[in-house]
């Protein structure tokens, strides 16, 4: 292939495509007159195309550094894809075996390998520079670049020493491509390459088909309902969930399955076959939904995703760019859904404190700048771009984030704006964000009073309106430039030059005031219960259903559903047996034995009154809480002591108890015969069950006091959970 061929032409012949996307032409011709190259161009856009076609096009082998072990599979999978032979693209990373890589160095020796991937870790290898020095170079492509910045949101240290390594291969073009760089991490790769008099082509940041929503993370119970919600809304659409950590991955993944998503988990934990297995189950489209750590990525290159969704808050704006830059790669609508907790930004700092000081500065400003970007009731898209040296008109987002599809009402404050910048500017110097709120509002903070602004002729000038006014005002002021950010100094604030202007000629700002998000613990997750909505006239009538087909059956009541299965199916209005058995407290089986009288009942009910049942999301048990279910059956069917049982699991003898409840109150049955004529004779049990039959009232405390205290109420509790098994 010559260097001469038309890049035109050549784009058609092996890609398909008539035409280059935004800067993709004058970036491969600048790679073609062998330029260094520096192109700053966001997901979607088309940015490895940039390095494909050039590499095709020379003579030799271009080299790629990519830290994303599952891109380079797929991309080197997509080159197949288009060539006639499988030894045009090539990878090399801690996957292979040493089989497989001896079969790359023979294709390379043999100058049939267009493009090598390789990781940087894998290029710093002695083997591996002896390959590449055998060989002739083409050029050196750097992905990812941002990861050579310590102001980028994925560092990596081996990233710094790239341009060493590029040197030992020879003197050749670099290109370096990022998709999310602010000016200060463009300065900084470039200096770091050595790349300060390259070609910069430098694209639009804007996603126009990516719709931006925060949404508030509350209980985990109301989030897992919202992400189910979610989900099967797309139904069989392809979405990645992004979390903090590998549990949580692993949690999210679990809760998803047992509720009938075909989801999996994908994080560093997991063995590099299985990594793979869960990457190419998601791209042949054998699963729908990924979950994956934050910090390890997904480098899928799949055109489809339609929803990406943080779990846990992102560590920075240019991750939380990235990571939602996964979705709507072919041009069409993506959704993106961040759940935001004051607590998780606490957590985010925690993980800082044993890190350098240095390091900890710069980490402390990057999850402020998320906080800021979640809280704002300004459009998504515009802070986005700001945060990119980008500037942006609110208008054109065409109602593509949640605050501008539902914009809170807004106020004037060009006088507010006016008194804020005034008294920066005779502060004559920077500072944080705080420092200015605290001067708004008149609080004497260590450091105002240690800089003596409590003593400034402004200092409270604003104590009529609260923090988060003047928290809104400050982060406005930044967005219209009238405020400038000092990158070097951990974002210290100071008045530009548009900021003096407003002071002296004001003109009319609206604003609204950001969202307070409540800051909830884990612990509440786990501790707060639904409330009830249920409509009180159903619950009335399913009480009298129930006590009539109780007496049928010849049963009492509370064997037939509880009053908490009754209260949730008139919360929920099941109008099948399949949306019965989710209902809490009944299972499948209940559902096949009482459920078809209630089903039809609710069903004839909801169409009489004209009820417009909600699309409710149940969300079923986990994991965990169903194998400790399974134990206890298997361990029963074995007649093992139920002492011994609880103390396998690890649980009081109580807890064993209520467990075993749950488990014959869902419709399952348990013989505990074998543990109950251990110390109860055969009559004494029929006593009891004759009590139970003919008794209405679920009340063991009553059936205690009738039986004059013979039996104790945990003896009453297992006879109790024997006869609603044998019954119920």
């Amino acid at each position: 292939m010559e260097n001469t061929s038309s890049a035109r032409s050549f784009l058609k012949e092996f890609f398909g495509f008539d035409a280059f996307k935004g800067n993709q032409e004058a970036v491969v011709n600048s790679i073609l007159n062998s330029e260094d190259s520096f192109v700053i161009m966001p997901t979607g856009a088309g940015k490895s195309l940039c390095y494909q076609l050039p590499a095709l096009m020379m003579e030799g082998t271009a080299i790629v550094i990519s830290p994303l072990i599952a891109l380079m599979k797929n991309q080197v999978d997509s080159i197949r894809g288009f060539s006639k032979s499988a030894s045009m693209a090539h990878f090399i990373n801690s996957s292979l075996s040493k089989s497989e890589i001896a079969g790359v160095v023979q294709d390379m020796l043999s100058g049939e390998t267009k493009l090598l991937y390789v990781a940087p870790e894998t290029l710093k290898k002695d083997d591996t520079l002896e390959l590449l020095s055998k060989v002739k170079i083409s050029f050196v492509a750097v992905d990812e670049a941002h990861c050579i910045s310590e102001w980028g949101h994925d560092f990596r240290p081996e990233y710094r020493r790239i341009r060493q390594m590029v040197k030992s291969i020879g003197d050749v073009p670099l290109l370096a491509l990022t998709a999310t760089a602010t000016p200060k991490v463009q300065q900084d790769i470039q200096k770091n390459l050595g790349m300060q008099n390259a070609q910069v082509f430098k694209s639009s940041f804007n996603r126009p088909n990516l719709y931006y929503s925060i949404r508030p993370k509350g209980r985990k119970d109301v989030v897992h309902k919202e992400i189910l919600g979610v989900i099967k809304a797309r139904s069989n659409e392809s979405g990645i969930i992004y979390c903090l950590s590998r549990k949580k991955v692993e949690e999210i993944a679990q809760m998803l399955k047992v509720n009938g998503i075909s989801a999996l988990p994908y994080h560093a934990g997991l063995e590099a076959k299985v990594r793979a297995q869960h990457q190419d189950a998601f791209l042949m489209e054998e699963c729908n939904v990924i979950v994956a750590t934050i910090a390890f990525g997904m480098g899928i290159d799949k055109p489809d995703v339609r929803f990406v969704i943080h779990y846990d808050v992102p560590k920075s704006l240019e991750g939380y760019y990235q990571e939602t830059g996964r979705a709507g790669r072919d041009g069409l609508k993506g959704d993106c859904f961040l759940f935001y907790n004051p607590n998780d930004i606490e957590k985010l700092e925690k993980f800082m404190k044993d890190k350098p000081v240095a390091e900890q500065e710069i980490g402390h400003l990057l999850i402020n700048e998320t906080a800021a970007f979640a809280e704002s009731a300004q459009c998504r898209r515009k802070l986005l771009l700001h945060y990119f040296g980008e500037s942006f008109q609110q208008s054109n987002c065409n109602e593509m984030c949640d605050n501008c599809s539902h914009p809170k009402a807004k106020t004037r404050v060009d006088s507010d704006m006016q008194a804020m910048l005034s008294v920066v500017k005779g502060l004559k110097g920077e500072f944080t964000l705080t420092h200015l709120v605290h001067l708004c509002i008149g609080q004497r903070s260590d450091t105002v009073k240690d800089y003596g602004h409590d003593q400034l002729p402004g200092f409270g000038f604003g104590s009529n309106k609260d923090k988060l006014f003047w928290k809104s005002i400050v982060r406005l002021a930044l967005v219209e430039n009238f405020l400038k950010k000092n990158i070097e100094r951990y974002g210290l604030l100071s008045l530009s030059a548009k900021g003096a202007e407003y002071i002296e000629d004001p003109y009319a700002l609206e604003m609204a005031i950001d969202t307070e998000f409540q800051n909830v613990s884990e612990e509440a997750f786990e501790s707060v219960k639904l409330d009830s909505v249920s409509d009180p006239v159903l619950l009335q009538h399913l009480k009298d259903l129930r006590r009539k087909v109780a007496k049928d059956k010849g049963l009492p009541p509370y064997v037939i559903f509880g009053d908490p299965s009754l209260e949730d199916m008139a919360t929920k209005y099941p109008i099948s047996l399949e949306e019965m058995a989710n209902i809490s407290g009944v299972g499948k089986n209940k559902a096949q034995k009482f459920g078809q009288a209630f089903v039809d009942y609710i069903q004839e009910y909801v169409v009489t009154n004209e009820i417009d049942r909600p699309f409710e999301i149940v969300l079923k048990g986990n994991a965990e809480k169903s194998a400790k279910r399974v134990s206890i059956i298997l361990n029963i069917d074995k007649k093992i002591d139920l002492p011994d049982i609880a103390k396998q699991l690890g649980i009081s003898f109580d807890s064993l108890i209520d467990e075993m409840e749950q488990i014959v109150g869902s419709g399952s049955k348990l013989n505990l015969h074998y543990f109950l004529d251990q110390f109860m004779e055969e009559e004494l049990l029929q006593e009891v069950y004759d009590y139970l039959k003919s008794s209405e009232e679920d009340d063991l405390d009553k059936a205690n006091r009738y039986f004059g205290g013979d039996f104790s109420i945990e003896e009453l509790q297992l006879i109790r959970i024997q006869f609603i098994s044998d019954h119920g």
